[in-house]
């Protein structure tokens, strides 16, 4: 897909030189940059591991309070 963004004159710049020295298109480090940044971005479910380890409160015993509300 095409889209059209809005560069800086100056970053632009700064792509040429990086594309020169590495020897690529700017479009290829624009992806390779995209790329990289929802990589960091994405969120895992590893993130939800140990939300509760810190609320002093028994998981159990906090489901079953919980449950016995309905």
């Amino acid at each position: 897909m095409r889209t059209l963004v809005d560069i800086p004159d100056r970053q632009l710049r700064d792509l040429a030189a990086i594309c020169t020295s590495e020897k690529i298109s700017r479009a290829e480090l624009i992806r390779q940059a995209i790329s990289s940044y929802l990589q960091q971005k994405k969120p895992t479910s590893v993130d939800a591991f140990g939300l509760w380890k810190e609320g002093g409160v028994d998981g159990l015993a906090y489901q079953e309070q919980v449950r016995s509300e309905w």
